[in-house]
């Protein structure tokens, strides 16, 4: 089962389709002869941003990258007036079309440039579809932010930023100025709209809104369709002072949407494909995709196994290698699937030179529902892991909520990921996702449930950048659970203060040090609960701690 990585256990929206009868085609095309487009004027097919970012990093730009041949796509949907254009990929050299007409196919299949035809699906759709393919990349809109410096209230998502170490990296000034992060989702419902997002509207954050959904006939409407990606974005994007501030709150955001939640077909991963291309094309830092194909329930005809796992079987998983390879952090949920008989990451989860994220829970325990590894050919997946049990997220119309799955945990990575990369420019992407894979707590001995484990961001950024005084955190914290005295031993004595807040990010306690080595606190007015702490260091530098009362 395709999973839209999301935190309902079982979500299945019926659908009116014809399950086996094909009407969507993957078209393989043999070239890209003769096409108007060239590697010497990339500017007809990448912003300038992304271009940009290729010299940087002197990442060439090769044939691979040029558009599909017009000619051929026109001519392939000339054919017939009922033929529409459903995605292209230009790194896989496919067009997607729907053609319910099983007669033109054939013709299709004889066109001389077409190499074969592949069945994707049978979705049924009107005549006239009401979206349109995006042709050309929009320009960036760079804007100021506040200092990172100022004091920030976490809210509620306090304990999921903590759990990575991510607070003092903000607290350095990185918090995604400048960066873009594309979001491949489901429907991205009241992001204009809802308050916790004005702060990036208002200050021309929001970079664009792509759709590759085409209109369905005969579909129940489904509005987790509509909302999975507002509520995604929000773990990174949110902004709202004592409520809830993201992991990224200071970056840009290009929404792209990729996914029906009510099907269940192949030719989903060619829309994630075409996706992973816009996103490559605006010139994106990052992509967070919490989506994962394992199954087909809709069209049995491509159903797959877990020996199809192996980072080169799908078109969505050579989509997020090349996209990873491209200059590109890509972050991809590695399923819900760690308590069914169907355990294994889903695709793209299973691509080379991408992080795939599981969940876990706020206090380090690895969920049970997060799918497991390692990818079929043995590589470890998942590549790291995040908070996805009771992570702190906003559904339309201002709802504040807690949700589970790797649809979550995915998000919080992402957004850190854009801060590290903004505080270290100098890395490749691929440099970059190794750097946060060797911050993984489990590094040296990683397994099928965490992978290489729990990144420690703040850590990867000072033993990059040089910073001479920093020291990992020499806090021992015992006993954990705590009943009423909870001790931290500290060798360096080097502590000044510890702020304990809440799992709603609230401050609960204030305890004052005065250099000791041993520090003793006493929490008998604490509720039972999970906590976090923050010790302020020497210089206000902080480090943070977790305890269960």
């Amino acid at each position: 089962m395709k999973h839209l990585i999301l935190f309902f256990v079982g979500l299945f929206i019926a659908l009116t389709l014809s399950a086996q009868t094909p009407t969507c085609y993957r078209i393989y095309l043999k070239d890209k002869a003769n096409s108007p487009y060239s590697i010497d004027n990339p500017s007809a097919y990448l912003s300038q941003r992304a271009i940009d970012k290729r010299t940087r990093f002197n990442i060439p730009i090769t044939e691979q990258d040029l558009p599909v041949n017009p000619q051929y796509k026109q001519q392939i949907l000339g054919l017939d007036a009922e033929i529409q254009l459903l995605a292209v990929s230009k790194w896989m050299n496919t067009v997607t079309v729907y053609c319910p007409d099983s007669t033109v196919v054939l013709q299709i299949e004889n066109l001389p440039f077409v190499d074969s035809v592949w069945a994707v699906g049978s979705y049924i759709l009107h005549d006239n579809p009401v979206y349109q393919y995006p042709e050309n990349p929009m320009p960036l809109v760079h804007n100021t932010f506040s200092s990172a410096k100022d004091t920030v209230d976490y809210g509620q998502g306090l304990a999921q930023i903590a759990l990575m170490n991510g607070i003092p990296l903000h607290e350095e000034g990185f918090r995604g100025e400048g960066m873009l992060i594309a979001v491949l989702d489901g429907g991205f419902f009241g992001i204009e709209t809802c308050s916790f997002y004005q702060d990036m509207v208002n200050s021309g954050r929001f970079f664009g809104h792509y759709s590759l959904m085409p209109d369905f006939v005969d579909t129940l409407a489904s509005g987790w369709s509509e909302v999975h990606g507002t509520i995604v974005t929000s773990a990174i994007a949110a902004n709202t002072n004592g409520e809830l501030v993201g992991t990224a709150p200071a970056a840009s955001y290009a929404l792209i949407h990729t996914e029906w939640v009510g099907s269940e077909e192949l030719v989903e991963e060619d829309f994630w494909a075409n996706g992973a291309e816009i996103a490559d094309s605006i010139g994106a830092d990052v992509i967070n995709s919490s989506l994962g194909y394992r199954s087909f329930p809709d069209f049995p005809q491509n159903d797959v196994t877990y020996a199809n796992m192996d980072g080169v079987n799908s078109i969505a998983s050579r989509c997020a290698t090349i996209l990873g390879q491209k200059g590109v952090i890509v972050c991809v949920a590695a399923g819900n699937d760690g308590n069914n008989e169907f355990y294994h990451i889903g695709r793209p989860a299973d691509a080379f030179d991408i992080l795939a994220v599981g969940a876990c829970t706020s206090d380090s325990l690895i969920t049970d529902f997060s799918s497991r590894g390692p990818s079929y050919d043995g590589r470890v997946k998942p590549d790291i892991t995040s908070q996805g049990m009771e992570t702190a997220c906003i559904y339309p119309y201002d709802m504040f909520s807690f949700a589970n799955g790797t649809s979550l945990a995915t998000p919080v990575a992402a957004g850190l990921c854009a801060c590290l990369w903004q505080a270290m420019p100098v890395y490749t992407a691929t440099e970059m996702m190794q750097i946060i894979r060797e911050s993984g707590h489990l590094y040296n001995n990683p397994n099928p449930e965490y992978g290489y484990g729990i990144p420690n961001f703040y850590q990867a950024y000072a033993s990059h950048v040089g910073i001479n005084d920093y020291k990992p955190l020499t806090l021992s914290v015992y006993p954990n659970p705590v009943t009423d005295k909870l001790i931290l031993t500290n060798t360096d004595g080097n502590i000044q203060s510890i702020n304990i807040f809440n799992a709603a990010g609230q401050l609960v306690l204030q305890h004052a040090v005065t250099g000791d080595a041993l520090i003793e606190i006493n929490v008998t007015s604490l509720p039972k609960g999970f906590y976090v702490g923050t010790a302020t260091m020497e210089s206000n530098r902080t480090a943070t701690f977790k305890f269960v009362k």
